[in-house]
Order: C-alpha cells, then structure tokens, then sequence
C-alpha cells in the first residue's frame, strides 16, 4: 500500500475513534446544560433546588474535559508556546512537530495506566459519590479510556504530520482538509 493509501486509512481510522468521545461529550454537555437549567429554575420558582445536583455537574465537568482529549490530541488543538519556534529552521518544523507529538503521546502513557489503576482499587474498595452514592470508578475508568485514546491520537499525529498528512505548526488543520487533497 502507497504511503498515501496508508495515511488516508490512518485518517479514517482516527477520525472514527474520536468521533465517540466526542458525541459522548457533547451529550453530557447538553445534559449539563438541562440539569442546570431545571436546578436555577427550581430553585427559582418552587425553592427546591434538584438534590445532587452539585455533584452531577462535578462528574459532568470531569467527562465533557476528557472527552474533548482525543478529539484535540488529533487535531493538535492544544494550547501551544512558540518560544522555540524561531530557533529551529523551518525545513525541520515537520519533523519537530511529529517528535513533540509522539513524546508528548508517549508521555500521556503513564497517566493513563495510572488512572486505570486507581479506577481498579476503586472498584475493589467500592467508593461511591458522597451524596448520590454513584460507583466513582465508573468516571476513573472513562477518565483513563479518554487519556489513553488522547495518547494513541497523539502518536497518529506524529505519523500522519511524517506523512504529510497535517501542515506542520497549524492548529486549526485537520487530516484531509482541502488543502490536502490538491497535494
């Protein structure tokens, strides 16, 4: 298979692994978004704030941030300091950000397996939420699943900016865009 035949499968792959996450995310937001307007309106009106609802948007929050972890891994959304980019010639930003890339998808590793296994010692201790008693190793292991994905992303990218998939440095590209497909 042609170096373009394999990056256009990488692409494809990619973009379907995140796309979970990301609908997951945006539908605990859109949860949050109701929970929270029935809690100020119930509040509001009848003085009966919805019980739990402080540690619902605790657990939301913590979902809806990691969700968006693979997602903005991939599209190399983070947020960036170029304060070496002046000190390295533009014929090796390529190469330089595939190397960021990868050492920072390799570094993301070790909170991953981390979070995996407290989310495990929480499952054997049983902890549960203070107030509606739901199972926290639930949002440990979703927690790591999202970590672990972003880290896998982050290696994709590396290989697809080696493959000329991604312009180098843009954070606003994404894999076949429509500058990609005249190249």
């Amino acid at each position: 298979m042609s170096t373009n035949g394999s990056r256009r499968v990488l692409e494809w792959w990619a973009r379907r692994l995140v796309t979970l996450p990301a609908f997951v995310g945006a539908g605990v937001l859109f949860a949050l978004m109701v929970l929270t307007f029935a809690d100020v309106v119930l509040r509001g009106v009848a003085n009966a704030p919805i019980p739990g609802a402080a540690e619902l948007t605790r657990l939301a929050v913590a979902i809806i941030v990691f969700s968006a972890l693979p997602l903005v891994s991939l599209r190399g959304e983070h947020i960036t300091v170029d304060l070496l980019d002046g000190v390295f010639p533009r014929s090796v930003a390529r190469l330089r950000e595939a190397l960021v890339s990868l050492g920072c998808g390799s570094a993301l590793c070790g909170p991953g397996m981390r979070c995996l296994e407290l989310a495990a010692r929480e499952r054997g201790y049983q902890t549960v939420t203070e107030y509606l008693a739901i199972p926290t190793f639930l949002i440990s292991y979703a927690i790591a699943a999202a970590t672990l994905a972003a880290a896998a992303m982050l290696c994709v990218r590396a290989a697809l900016v080696l493959m000329s998939a991604l312009p180098a440095g843009n954070a606003t590209s994404e894999p076949s865009s429509a500058s990609d497909e005249r190249e």
